[in-house]
């Protein structure tokens, strides 16, 4: 009888370590390893809110891999998606201690293939049979200069999750404009001061993005050549910011608390029933099912600017790809397709909320679970994406984002300055990327 997965608690960076990896620093590229047919495979995977459902999932598809791979043994070890940098330029740079499998958010492809991290699957994953059934943008997602790095796990969309009984009880209804949405949130403070209106972070990028874009703003453009130029100080992406960052107050969610709280954790708030609304995924439904709001919530997609429209969402995801490093080469792409295949793909939707990113089997999930419906309307709306360019994963993991929320949140810096800053410090990335 086979065990499950073995799970290994998360590993602290030392504070030097952590402090050199923010730095971004080049990583050398390690030498391809080899091809091993038996012996152990390391998979590192994200932590989620709530992550025993996912470990559910993860257990039976390895415990079906090793079943049709004797002499092979899986460890899987989850990681806090926030110290994913860290933990991964780490293993870029040795080899030895490196996983053979890694889970890593869409945004991180260019900037990992750029280090030489990534394992080159193309071949593979077009022989894959499964594969002809990928959303073509997951497909986009996992590929670099026309080579794919990778196979795309879910489709990670964000929405706006409410307390209908908080709202029933104040006479209110849905926001439909973003001006309504923090006029509410401040009326709930207002009348439930024990509550959040509405949970917002100062470290939570990909809730902030969506209000710049449905002001007209971007995080950047890109000229004729394929240079990307910083836009977030743009006027139109300032009036994005300032609405966004008037949630970061007293009258509905403490700067003393929130600028420091990144999307998880204002997932969290809300399903502990500390907040009235929530911008969160498809992808955290399962934490808000297993909290104190089961049964007491609804979603609608994030409003825009004008009655009835939709905000854009940042068109996120994972994805799981195979290290360049690895010395099980053919056992680790196996892996990789039985992680990410449609059957696992079906039952991480059941038991996460994570949407397919298989067409068939999203189309029968859509039908079977029907709270999927606003993230599907809200991809139908159109999506944004973040700087196509290893410059991307620096800007992230230094934080640009999030110190420009941050020194508005405090008072420090006014909206323009803090923006003017932060474009100064992407320009900087894009220019040493190339």
């Amino acid at each position: 009888m086979k065990l499950p997965a073995r799970i290994t608690a998360p590993v602290a960076l030392p504070l030097a370590a952590a402090v050199l990896a923010a730095c971004a620093p080049q990583t050398s590229a390690p030498a391809a390893g080899g091809d091993e047919k038996s012996g152990t495979l390391r998979v590192w995977l994200f932590q989620e809110v709530a992550n025993q459902p996912k470990e559910k999932v993860v257990d039976a598809a390895v415990a079906a891999f090793e079943k049709d791979h004797p002499g092979t043994e899986v460890e899987v070890e989850y990681i806090p998606v926030e110290t994913r940098a860290q933990r991964v330029k780490a293993a870029f740079n040795d080899p030895k201690s490196a996983p053979d499998v890694i889970e890593y958010g869409n945004t991180d492809t260019a900037g990992y293939v750029k280090d030489g991290g990534l394992a080159d699957v193309t071949a593979e994953f077009t022989a894959w049979d499964e594969a002809k059934d990928t959303d073509p943008t997951a497909r986009e997602s996992v590929t670099v200069g026309g080579k794919v790095y990778g196979a795309p796990l879910f489709v990670g969309l964000r929405a706006l999750y409410y307390r209908t009984d908080v709202f029933t009880d104040l006479g209110l209804t849905a926001p439909k404009t973003q001006d309504e949405l923090v006029a509410t949130a401040k009326k709930i403070r207002k009348a439930r001061p024990e509550l959040y209106g509405i949970a917002v972070g100062g470290a939570y990028t990909y809730g902030a993005l969506p209000f710049v874009w449905a002001a007209g703003g971007d995080l950047a453009t890109k000229d004729a050549s394929g240079a990307y130029k910083a836009a977030l100080n743009g006027d139109a992406a300032v009036r994005g910011l300032t609405t966004y960052t008037s949630l970061l107050g007293d009258d509905n969610c403490p700067a003393a608390t929130c600028a420091q709280m990144g999307g998880n954790a204002t997932v969290t708030a809300f399903a502990a029933g500390k907040a009235a609304m929530a911008i969160g995924g498809d992808f955290s439904h399962a934490a808000v099912e297993a909290g104190q709001v089961k049964g007491k919530y609804a979603v609608v997609p994030l409003p825009g600017t004008t009655p009835g429209s939709i905000a854009p969402a940042f068109a996120g995801g994972n994805n799981i790809g195979v290290l360049r490093s690895t010395s099980h080469r053919t056992l680790a792409v196996e892996l990789m397709k039985d992680l990410t295949g449609k059957e696992t793909q079906g039952r991480l939707f059941d038991a996460m909320g994570f949407l397919p990113t298989f067409t068939d089997v999203r189309a029968t999930a859509a039908e079977r679970r029907p709270f999927v419906k606003p993230f599907i309307d809200t991809l139908a709306a159109g999506t944004k994406f973040v700087p196509a360019t290893a410059a991307w994963g620096r800007i992230d993991s230094s934080l640009v984002v999030p110190t420009m929320l941050q020194e508005i949140a405090s008072g420090r810096k006014g909206v323009k300055a803090a923006a003017d800053d932060a474009a100064k410090k992407m320009d900087a990335a894009f220019a040493e990327a190339g």
